[in-house]
């Protein structure tokens, strides 16, 4: 098993509105905002780097796989919360009425990498995943 820190990870992403992109990440998943120019925003994604580039043209609906039933999109970047951030996440987006694409459930139950999941889009239709663990030792689980 790796011993190093976990490094930060950067992530660039196309949007087809800058402003749209702000209040989504920075108001309702509170990432704080880094640069910006008329073209991009950098945020802060629970310490990772994820940059919303303007490209209108290449945003839209991507292509799904079966996962525990459920069609989940090709096409998707997220984090790893404790199991406390994922409820207060799941609730707060919920109380927002936030449109899932998975509602939060518990996938694999009983089995090796049991995990809390959820699916939504961004404004851009940017499939997010946000997960959790009871016991992050099953992260890489078979």
């Amino acid at each position: 098993m790796n011993t190093q820190p976990i490094r930060p990870f950067h992530l660039a992403f196309p949007v087809d509105d800058l402003e749209a992109a702000r209040g989504f990440y920075t108001g309702l998943l509170g990432c704080g905002e880094g640069r910006s120019s008329p073209d991009w925003i950098d945020f802060n994604f629970h310490g990772h780097q994820i940059v919303a580039h303007l490209a209108p043209e290449e945003t839209g609906k991507g292509h799904t796989n079966s996962v525990d039933g459920h069609g989940v999109p090709v096409r998707h970047f997220g984090v790893v919360l404790s199991m406390e951030e994922w409820q207060e996440t799941a609730d707060r987006l919920t109380q927002a009425g936030v449109e899932f694409v998975i509602s939060p459930y518990i996938r694999f139950r009983g089995q090796p990498g049991e995990q809390a999941t959820m699916f939504f889009n961004d404004p851009a239709g940017n499939a997010i995943e946000l997960k959790a663990f009871k016991d992050i030792g099953q992260l890489f689980a078979k």
